[in-house]
This record gives structure tokens, C-alpha cells and sequence, in this order.
């Protein structure tokens, strides 16, 4: 059991689900009322009802008002009672729903929300003055642990009876609850600014990239703005990477299906391919590339016999990739099927893991704090029970035990998590926290005893024998695509200026103007910044008003006094007047910010 799901947040949530049932039951009486479930999630909790009719937003409100005024009134407690079947079907002899959770449990494979029981069923009922609910709990041991002004009801949505589109359409109630009102306030301020930081909005408010039916569902168009942006995230990593060690290679975009069937791949990661392809001369099979480790771990080999003095070898590439996702799954870009990683794999022998992770771990730390996501915790992904993981435990075993060695040398505090492994060995995932602190899994680092083995890959040991190298595969951004979504929304559109794809608009009064301007622009472009000239036939006001809009960070307005004395009216987007420079002032103070990564 998580510790979340151990927390008094957690009781408190559920407690509020059944508040919730018992407010809609009344809010509808005396019209029949069909409940189904109720759990907490991460953020809130919800609870799916048959309804008599559509709920309004309206609706929503007075539920809410039923909820508190039953939290704030006579205090009363949750009390647990375990019951036969057939008591359990007298109390929700009405209740379709309930009744069909109740024979699961009877029949012993499914517990009250549907889930695959984990040991013998137990049917139990958690009462409440006016509602009896099936639950196993856990809950508060009485209301007045719940604070009525902590409490708020969220938004309507439909779901299908168990998640299955040929079953019943319900409606569902999505709700939250905190400890504190301050800790609800804090979280609504949240949701709020995320949906004005929401990098779909800011992305084309910024003119950085668009969805194209014509071109297909998942697949980004970046505008010359975004793919600038692209490039200095994709030069900044290649730039540390290569002062790290690594080496850049290139394995292109097709490779024959055969490779992933050796590899486990396309055992364990078809569903996530594109189509087959297929050279219907010679009847060779290819896939659009899902991932680089097999074309890496072939280019190792077809480099040749390989000694243990070659190792370690960094193999990194930003190669675009390929991924079948469900089109209801996709979201903007943070959920893409064309994207491009940051991919590194580490050829290595066993003794050198420790060191190779300790390398990797500081060029992340180097790249999650220049993006100044300094806030992060590990997690240990491991094996779970039912997943599609490849059959090798001897391999497993030692691929878990030398990351917890690393992870431990480098006295990194971690969680684990189980079921959250790759199919082919454990991983330390990075989860970073961004300005409104949520939480992103962002850079990973992987030990991979198995797919080495599978594809051949050898090299001379010491002892003149061949080995089975290791291979650590590494991602510091993840893709390129996600974890632009990530910092559009991390910064709200302002980027650092040593990543923004406009840096400086030099804005003209009058059209006499704008030759200087554009003497300018070259002077600054030439050193290295990217500048721009507003040359349109709107007002100086408008163009500072849309420069400000598009986040530019300098904004160098010029007009006569300027022109003459060779200098800028120099202010930033967020309105500082940072006053008239030279342009040799401007430039050393544009330079400054941007090697400080501000």
C-alpha cells in the first residue's frame, strides 16, 4: 500500500466521496438515485452516479452547499461493519451497481471497485447517519476531521460502468479535499494558473508549433520560433554531453522488424509500433524506429571487436522517434507520436556502473538545474507483479542491486516503486517539481543486464575472455517535445534569455527609424543574439504591448535622441525601464544575463 494511500488526506478524501453520495442522493430525492464508486485519487476523489438527469454546473454548487452543511453539522462517525453476501444484497437490493460489485466479491476475483482481489474477499459496509456505502476504507473515524471549508466540488464528466464503452455511461462527480482551506485555496490558485500557463494556450499565443489534421493527430509543426526554441534545448544538452564524453551518432529512422523481435521489443512493446512496412520485393519487414537502444547496441557491434580498454563507450543521439499512442491519450506535447530523444547508451563492464551513473547523475543535475528544476526525488521503478517484463530473474536481480549500489554511493535519497520498470531491467527516474509544484518524471538512468546478452554484443576482458558489456541507457530531458511542454509552462512563456527564441525587438517610433534599427539587429546578431526588427505599421505603444505579449525579454525602443547618439531606450517584458544604453552596454549586460542562465 502507497503511503498516500495510508495518509489522513487519503481518509479524508474518502470520507468526502461518501459525503458526496449521500449529498446527490438527497439532492435528487425523492427520484431514485444509482451509486456506483468512489475512491480517492491523487488530487481529490470522485463518485460515479445513474442519474435522473443531466447535472448542471448549477447543480454542482448546491451539492456542494449539502456537502459542507452535513460536515458542519452534528459530528458523526464512520463506523465499519463485515457482512454476509446476502445481507449486503438486502441493503443495496436497489442498487444495480452494487449488486453486480457484490457477486465479484462473493465469487472471490474482484473487490467493491472492480480490482483483482489480492487475498481472500471480505464484504464490508462503512455507515454514516443517512448513507451506507460498500467500501473497504480506509476513512476518518469521525466528521469533525474534515473541515468543511477544505472541501470543493471540481467538475462533471461522463465514464463509462467499469470503463467499458458497452456498458452503462455515468456521470461523474470529481471533487477535492485538504486539511486546511488554505491548503484547498493554494490548490485552486494552482489549477488556475495552470490553465493560464497551459503550453497548448502559450504555444500558439507564442507562435512556437501547431496540430495539423491534414498532417495527423500527435505529430507537431514548429513554426521558425519553436524550432529555434528546439535547437537551443537540443545545442545545450549536445554541447554538456560532449563535455562529459559522450559521443554523437546518428542510426536513422527505419529498422527491420527482426532486430525488435531479438531485442524483446516487439514481444513486449508492440502496441506502442507504428504498422509494418514492408519491402514487398524482398520481403523484408521494417518499423518506424520506437526507440534507439537496439540500433545503438548494433552500431556497437558492427564497430568491431571491442576491448575492455574501448570502455566505457557513450553513444548519444537526438533521434526522432516513432510511437503508436492512443489518440485519446495524446495531449498537446507532452503526449506525442512523433517526438525526439535526448538518448544515451553506456557500454561498460560491471565494475564501471557505479562511476558511469555517478557521470550521468551529475550531467542531469547540471541540465535540471540550469532549467531551475532543482526540486526533484528519485524513484526506483521496479518490477511488478502481471507486467510484461522479459523472464530472466539472475539478470534482474543484479541489474536492481547495481543501481541501489550506485544510487547509494552517490547518497541519493530514492523511493521505489514497483511495476514501473522498462521490460528489460530497473530504472532511477527523476521527478521534478515545476513552479506550481507538480510533479514530472523527467530524466531517467537505466541498467540493462538482458538486451546486451540477446544481440550479441561481446568485448575482451582483462583475462583475454569475452564478456557481455553492460549498457546504461540515459535520457536527461526525455524528448525534446514533452519537455518543451514541461518549461512553457515552468516559466509561463518567459524563458530564460539565453533560451529565448527572440531575445531582443528593436522597436522603430517612425519608419525614419528603422534603418538604425536594422543596423542594430545585425550588430547584435552578429555577436550572438537573436534580434529582431517590428518594422509593421503599428503604433510604438502596440508594439511594445505585442513584444510584452510575445515575452520577449528585451524590448529596445529608438527614436530620434537614439538614432543620433547611437544608443537604446532599453526595458524588459515585465516592465522594468532599464534606461537608455549604448549598444556595446547593452550587449555586455544581454551577455551577462545570459551566461548567468537568467
Amino acid at each position: 500500500m502507497s503511503e498516500y494511500a495510508q495518509s489522513q488526506l487519503y481518509k479524508i478524501r474518502h470520507s468526502s466521496a461518501h459525503i458526496l453520495a449521500q449529498a446527490v442522493i438527497e439532492f435528487f430525492s425523492p427520484e431514485p438515485v444509482q451509486i456506483a464508486i468512489g475512491p480517492p485519487i491523487e488530487n481529490g476523489f470522485y463518485y460515479d452516479f445513474g442519474l435522473p438527469r443531466s447535472l448542471t454546473p448549477d447543480d454542482l454548487k448546491e451539492i456542494e452547499k449539502r456537502m459542507r452543511k452535513i460536515i458542519g453539522g452534528k459530528p458523526f462517525e464512520f463506523s465499519r461493519r463485515v457482512v454476509s453476501a446476502e445481507t449486503a444484497r438486502q441493503v443495496f437490493a436497489d442498487q444495480v451497481f452494487k449488486l453486480e460489485l457484490i457477486d465479484g466479491l462473493e465469487k472471490g476475483g474482484l473487490d467493491e471497485n472492480g480490482e483483482p482481489l489480492a487475498g481472500a474477499p471480505v464484504i464490508t459496509l462503512y455507515d454514516q447517519p443517512g448513507f451506507t456505502d460498500l467500501c473497504r476504507g480506509p476513512h476518518v473515524a469521525s466528521s469533525k476531521e474534515i473541515n468543511p471549508k477544505a472541501v470543493s466540488l471540481m467538475s462533471i464528466a461522463g465514464a463509462y460502468w467499469r470503463g467499458d464503452e458497452n456498458r452503462p455511461m455515468l456521470q461523474r462527480i470529481y471533487g477535492t479535499a485538504f486539511e486546511k482551506p488554505e491548503e484547498l485555496e493554494h490548490y485552486l490558485w494552482q489549477l488556475e494558473e495552470a490553465r493560464k500557463r497551459d503550453h497548448r494556450k502559450l504555444g500558439k499565443e507564442l507562435g512556437l508549433f501547431h496540430f495539423a489534421e491534414d498532417v495527423g493527430p500527435g505529430i507537431p509543426l514548429f513554426t521558425p520560433k519553436g524550432e529555434q526554441l528546439r535547437y537551443q534545448m537540443e545545442k545545450y544538452v549536445r554541447d554538456l554531453q560532449t563535455k562529459y564524453g559522450y559521443d554523437h551518432v546518428w542510426t536513422g529512422n527505419l529498422v527491420k522488424e527482426d532486430l525488435y523481435r531479438r531485442s524483446g521489443h516487439l514481444e513486449n512493446y508492440a502496441d506502442a509500433m507504428f504498422p509494418v512496412m514492408e519491402d514487398a520485393e524482398k520481403g523484408v519487414r521494417f518499423r518506424l524506429k520506437p526507440m534507439n537502444c537496439p540500433s545503438h547496441m548494433t552500431l556497437f557491434r558492427e564497430m568491431g571487436r571491442h576491448s575492455y580498454r574501448e570502455l566505457p563507450m557513450r553513444f548519444a543521439e537526438f533521434a526522432t522517434l516513432y510511437r503508436y499512442e492512443k489518440s485519446g491519450e495524446l495531449s498537446g506535447l507532452t503526449r506525442v507520436r512523433s517526438l525526439t530523444q535526448d538518448d544515451c547508451h553506456i557500454f561498460c563492464t560491471p565494475s564501471q556502473i557505479e562511476q558511469e551513473f555517478s557521470l550521468a547523475l551529475q550531467l542531469i543535475t547540471e541540465v535540471l538545474t540550469r532549467y531551475r528544476l532543482s526540486d526533484y526525488k528519485v524513484r526506483l521503478s521496479l518490477r511488478g507483479e502481471g507486467g510484461k517484463y522479459v523472464n530472466d530473474p539472475e539478470k534482474w536481480d543484479l541489474a536492481e542491486a547495481a543501481l541501489r549500489t550506485a544510487l547509494q554511493a552517490n547518497g541519493i535519497e530514492y523511493f521505489e516503486a514497483s511495476g514501473e520498470a522498462a521490460f528489460y531491467g530497473p530504472k532511477a527516474d527523476f521527478m521534478a517539481k515545476d513552479a506550481l509544484g507538480r510533479e514530472w518524471q523527467l530524466s531517467t538512468i537505466q541498467v540493462d543486464f538482458i538486451q546486451p546478452a540477446r544481440l550479441g554484443l561481446t568485448y575482451v576482458g582483462e583475462d583475454g575472455q569475452e564478456h557481455t558489456p553492460v549498457v546504461l541507457h540515459r535520457a536527461v530531458t526525455g524528448s525534446t517535445e514533452r519537455f518543451l511542454g514541461v518549461i512553457i509552462e515552468h516559466f509561463a512563456g518567459n524563458f530564460p534569455v539565453w533560451l529565448a527564441p527572440v531575445q531582443a525587438v528593436l522597436v522603430p517610433i517612425t519608419d525614419r527609424h528603422v534603418e538604425y534599427c536594422q543596423q542594430i539587429a545585425q550588430a547584435l546578431k552578429a555577436s550572438g543574439m537573436r534580434a529582431w526588427v517590428d518594422d509593421s505599421n503599428d503604433r510604438m505603444n502596440a508594439k511594445i504591448r505585442t513584444a510584452t505579449k510575445q515575452k520577449v525579454p528585451y524590448i529596445l525602443v529608438v527614436g530620434d535622441k537614439e538614432a543620433e547618439a547611437g544608443t537604446l531606450a532599453v526595458r524588459t517584458r515585465s516592465g522594468e525601464d532599464i534606461g537608455t544604453l549604448s549598444v556595446a552596454d547593452f550587449l555586455a549586460h544581454a551577455q551577462s544575463e545570459i551566461a548567468s542562465g537568467v
